[in-house]
C-alpha cells in the first residue's frame, strides 16, 4: 500500500505548532495571577493564533529586531527565508517599562482572557514610518494598514509564544479548518496539487470564473476566506460565509473544492500582502496561489498588478508555492460569458464589470447586482444582509 504524503512542506521545511500541551497549560495557568499582563487587540490575538496553529511557519513567536529589520527593509527573515509582513506586538513605552527580558508576559485578548504567554527574549523601539513606507508604500495615515502602525505602541516585543488553547470561532466552527488538519484533508483525497484562494470580500462572478480556470489545472481548491479583522466597510465575515455556502450547494463540485476560515487579520499591504497570503497558503498545504487583480489592495495606493509582478522578485525555489496570475474577468455581453482580456473578442462597452464599492452602494440601497455581476441567491443573500446590518469589524 502506497503511503500519501504531504503536497508540499511548510515554509522553512517544518510545520510550527504553539499549542500548550495539558501539562504546559496547567503550568502556565499555575501562573496567570503572578505574570505581568500584556492585552493583544483583535490583529494581535489573531496573528497568536496563526503563529501557533503554524499558518505562518516559520514563525515561532513575535519578531525579533533581526528579522524585523530584514522583513521591512528586505523580505526576508535574517536566516534569509522569504517573508513580506512584519508580525510583532507593539506597546507603549509605559506598558513595556517595567518588562524584563528573560521573564515570561501573559497575553489576554481583547476581552481581557488569558489566552497565551510570551517568552520576553527583545523589547525595542522601531520606525513607525520606515515599516509604512516599506511595507505599505505610503506614509499616509488614510490608509488602513498605516493607520493601524501609527496608532500602535512604539516599541515591539518579541519572542516564542504559546496559546494556551486552540478555541473553536464560534461562528464558523464547522469551517476552521487549521494547517495539520487542511493537510490530513489533502492526504486523504490523494490531493497533490491543490490551488488556495483569498478574499475578503463576497464571491463574485469573477471570482468563480478565476477559482474554476485554475480548477481545471489541479488536483483540488481550497477556498479560503478571511475572517479576522477588516476595514469597517468590508462585508461582514458571516455573510461573505453564507455566500460562500450558497456557492458550495449550487455551483461547484463538492468533492474537489474545501470551504474553510482563515482566521488572519487583513494588512491592505496589496503586493507584499500577496506574498504573506501565499506563504501562509503553503502552510496550509497548497501547492498553487491565485492572484488576481489589486490583491489585498486598497484604494489607488498600488497598481493593478503589482501583487502579481512582486513575485519575480523572489526565486521560485525559495517561495515553494506557484502563483496562479488572472486577468480582471468580467462579462462578455458578445459571447455571453465570463472572460478575460486574454480570451474575449469584445470591446469595452461590451464587458461588465462592477467594483465592490459600487455593488456595496447598490446593496445598501436594497438593489440586486444584475445576474452578470453576482449569481442571484448570492445577490439576494446579501442584500438581504446588508438591509438589516452594517460590518461589524474595523482596524
Amino acid at each position: 500500500m502506497s503511503l500519501h504524503v504531504d503536497t508540499i512542506p511548510a515554509h522553512g521545511g517544518q510545520l510550527i505548532n504553539r499549542i500548550c500541551t495539558s501539562e504546559q497549560r496547567a503550568e502556565f495557568l499555575d501562573k496567570a495571577d503572578y505574570l505581568p499582563v500584556v492585552q493583544l487587540d483583535d490583529r494581535t490575538f489573531s496573528d497568536l493564533a496563526m503563529i501557533a496553529i503554524g499558518g505562518f511557519s516559520p514563525l515561532t513567536g513575535f519578531m525579533e529586531k533581526a528579522d524585523y529589520d530584514r522583513v521591512v527593509d528586505e523580505m526576508h527573515l535574517a536566516n534569509g527565508l522569504p517573508w513580506s509582513i512584519p508580525v510583532t506586538l507593539s506597546v507603549t513605552e509605559e506598558v513595556a517599562a517595567p518588562l524584563q527580558e528573560g521573564s515570561l508576559i501573559r497575553l489576554d485578548d481583547p476581552l481581557g482572557r488569558f489566552v497565551g504567554v510570551l517568552q520576553l527574549t527583545q523589547k525595542y523601539a522601531y520606525d513607525k514610518m520606515h515599516e509604512a513606507l516599506h511595507v505599505y508604500r505610503t506614509n499616509e495615515e488614510q490608509h488602513p494598514g498605516v493607520r493601524v502602525i501609527y496608532n500602535q505602541g512604539s516599541i515591539n516585543l518579541a519572542g516564542p509564544v504559546w496559546l494556551l488553547q486552540r478555541d473553536s470561532d464560534p461562528r464558523f466552527p464547522t469551517y476552521q479548518i487549521d494547517p495539520a488538519e487542511s493537510r490530513a484533508l489533502f492526504r486523504d483525497k490523494g490531493w497533490k496539487t491543490v490551488v488556495g484562494f483569498q478574499t475578503r470580500n463576497p464571491i463574485h462572478r469573477a471570482h468563480e470564473y478565476i477559482q474554476k480556470c485554475a480548477l481545471e489545472t489541479v488536483d483540488g481548491l481550497f477556498l479560503h476566506p478571511l475572517v479576522g479583522a477588516t476595514k469597517s466597510d468590508d462585508i461582514p465575515a458571516d455573510v461573505r460565509m453564507r455566500c460562500y455556502e450558497i456557492m458550495m450547494e449550487n455551483y461547484f463540485p463538492r468533492d474537489r473544492v474545501i470551504l474553510a476560515i482563515n482566521p488572519a487579520a487583513m494588512r491592505y499591504a496589496g503586493p507584499r500582502e500577496a506574498i504573506f497570503h501565499a506563504l501562509v497558503r503553503k502552510n496550509y498545504g497548497c501547492t498553487h496561489f491565485i492572484v488576481g487583480r489589486d490583491h489585498a489592495g486598497v484604494g489607488d495606493y498600488y497598481g493593478t498588478y503589482d501583487a502579481q509582478h512582486i513575485f519575480d522578485e523572489f526565486a521560485a525555489s525559495a517561495l515553494g508555492i506557484t502563483p496562479m496570475k488572472f486577468e480582471h474577468a468580467f462579462y462578455c455581453t458578445r459571447t455571453q460569458s465570463m472572460a478575460t482580456t486574454k480570451t474575449s473578442p469584445s470591446l469595452p462597452e461590451e464587458r461588465i464589470h462592477l467594483s465592490g464599492t459600487k455593488v456595496r452602494e447598490m446593496l445598501r440601497r436594497g438593489e440586486l447586482p444584475p445576474p452578470e455581476f453576482s449569481r442571484p441567491e448570492v445577490a439576494a443573500e446579501l442584500a438581504k444582509a446588508m438591509q438589516i446590518k452594517e460590518p461589524s469589524y474595523d482596524i
